[in-house]
């Protein structure tokens, strides 16, 4: 591996916006939207510098909004089927056009994708864009689709509740009669007849308002409502596989270095093996990265060409129940052995656009808190690590912005502007000391992450089963220890979960001197995120190393043997 991937996902119509006002349920015009042009060669070079390889820019494909662009050619959306004034962006209308909002110049806002993928090449950094294959927004039109494409759903027998050859699903002669209000102060009534079935696999015509209504499921050959149960359609090809396929083609040949794929495990295997094949065939290097939650899927959907998985269950689960004090750190070990054997493929993260801030109410309160998950998640493994834009300034997400509640989660559906990424890359003046000293620990882990060859390259060894007894003052609850080592150089990396600084000696095991190939003898090591504090430690097989770790804080010592 030559480097770690260190994934910086920003959710593109909120980073950047500098108008700085929040007006719940606010419309474009009153509380702004952040623009691709903001991602100049400062910004980016600032990504860069935090230890970023790629960008994933959220939300760029076109989705439904309550936006009027119809001046543009673009087809208005019926505000009974948008969630939030700004839309969500999993709610694609168009698969081939660029969302107007991020645009300055809405009838050149392709062009202005383009130039931002240049730039961001230019700046060494990558990029990556979602793709949504399980379900489009109810209204979905292309007008931006290459000539001679057909549209989805534009040659489907809508008299058929399922049919390979069509890309949707029907619920034949009834009418889309959800369980709410389908005027939304429109003045007329949303109509779709014959109702498709909605996107979370709601085959009914009447979804509710907790089910993704403003979506409709598009068919890969699964009849899901087979007397007998399912039933697999794959040959011949179907319809919505050859049009997905093409999608994903061309956004590679826009330069597009690789996609996050939304709800991938809701669409079959057999497409992804199928497709993924054959884009990466013309397109070598690319990347696909799914959002799979079912742990025991994962291996078919690496088998089928998946460079990494979300570790949503295993992983990330476990660190939020260690920094609440719900589970012992020492859980840790077993989420790491469940997937040893596709460990490379796992995607690590703290936090994304689904799940709550860690310095959020709801979690943990305060961003420092979460600094020993990062240092673990980004240090573990040669695997990727993501982090999500304002996470490295101990954003709060408690804003309550209008289709979004005060949820700890930053709002997908909104037009707002997040205080933390306002202060960190609009105006810096703004940043408090927290928020500096916070980015400060971001930028020292994610380099050493993205660096150091023992972390992008090296063999690891967890030291917690031999320091599962409580000697020297390790608690296993709440600290957790491993070494790495490539060649000559060795990390031992140490993190602690307590609210107050620890003094503790950690056991090294005969067996770790013999996997790694230690010596025993005197090194002297420095200290990576303290600032190069030197210790000298006698190595000696089931001998210990005493440190200290402070409140929340990590150590990772270097040595060279």
């Amino acid at each position: 591996m030559e480097n770690k991937i260190i994934i910086y996902q920003v959710f593109t119509r909120l980073f950047g916006n500098s108008k700085n006002v929040c007006k719940r349920n606010g419309t474009l015009v009153e509380n702004g939207c952040g623009k691709m042009d903001f991602f100049d060669s400062v910004t980016l070079r600032r990504i860069k510098k935090l230890g970023a390889t790629h960008i994933w820019y959220t939300g760029v494909i076109r989705h439904a909004s309550k936006t009027d662009y119809s001046a543009y050619g673009v087809p208005s959306q019926h505000p009974a089927v948008v969630k939030g004034n700004a839309g969500s962006p999993y709610a694609i209308t168009d698969y081939y056009d660029v969302d107007p909002d991020l645009a300055v110049e809405v009838d050149k806002r392709m062009e202005e994708f383009e130039a931002l993928v240049e730039r961001t090449h230019n700046m060494g950094l990558k990029v990556i864009i979602d793709f949504v294959p399980n379900h489009v927004a109810r209204q979905y039109k292309s007008v931006a689709k290459p000539e001679g494409v057909k549209d989805l759903g534009e040659t489907d027998d809508t008299g058929l509740e399922f049919s390979p050859g069509n890309n949707f699903y029907y619920c034949t002669g009834v009418p889309f009669e959800p369980y709410f209000d389908l005027m939304c102060g429109a003045g007329y009534p949303y109509t779709e007849f014959p109702a498709k079935a909605t996107g979370n696999d709601h085959f009914d015509s009447h979804p509710g308002s907790t089910d993704w209504y403003e979506t409709v499921k598009l068919n890969y050959g699964v009849d899901y409502c087979d007397a007998g149960g399912r039933s697999y359609h794959f040959d011949p090809v179907p319809d919505t596989w050859h049009k997905m396929a093409a999608i994903l083609d061309f956004w590679a040949g826009k330069g597009v270095d690789g996609f996050r794929c939304d709800m991938a495990e809701m669409v079959p295997v057999e497409f992804w093996s199928w497709a993924i094949a054959r884009t990466k065939a013309a397109h070598p290097g690319l990347l696909f990265i799914g959002e799979v939650y079912n742990p025991s899927l994962y291996r078919n959907f690496v088998a089928c060409g998946f460079d990494y998985l979300y570790d949503k269950v295993g992983m990330y689960d476990c660190l939020c129940g260690v920094m609440r004090g719900g589970c012992p750190a020492s859980a840790i070990t077993w989420q790491w052995q469940s997937v040893d054997d596709i460990k490379d493929h796992m995607l690590y993260f703290l936090e994304n656009h689904d799940e709550m801030r860690l310095a959020s109410d709801f979690l943990v309160g305060d961003g420092r808190r979460g600094v020993p998950a990062l240092v673990i998640s980004a240090l573990m493994g040669g695997n990727p690590y993501m982090l999500y834009a304002g996470q490295e300034f101990g954003e709060r997400g408690m804003d309550s912005e209008g289709f979004s509640g005060r949820d700890g989660r930053t709002t997908i559906f909104d037009y707002w502007t997040v205080p933390s990424l306002y202060h960190g890359y609009v105006d810096r003046r703004k940043m408090s000391a927290g928020e500096m000293l916070l980015e400060g620990v971001y930028t020292k882990v994610l380099n050493i992450a993205r660096t150091e060859k023992a972390v992008a390259d090296g063999l690891f060894f967890d030291l917690m089963y031999a320091n599962n007894d409580g000697a020297c003052s390790f608690n296993p609850d709440r600290q957790y220890a491993f070494l790495r080592k490539c060649g000559s150089d060795v990390l031992l990396v140490a993190v602690n979960f307590y609210d107050k600084a620890v003094d503790c000696g950690i056991r090294l095991p005969h067996h770790a001197f013999e996997y790694l190939g230690l010596p025993e003898k005197r090194v002297k090591a420095c200290d990576l995120l303290g600032g190069g504090t030197l210790v000298e430690w006698d190595l000696h097989a089931d001998g210990f190393v005493r440190l200290t770790i402070g409140a929340n804080g990590g150590r990772v010592y270097k040595f060279n043997v």
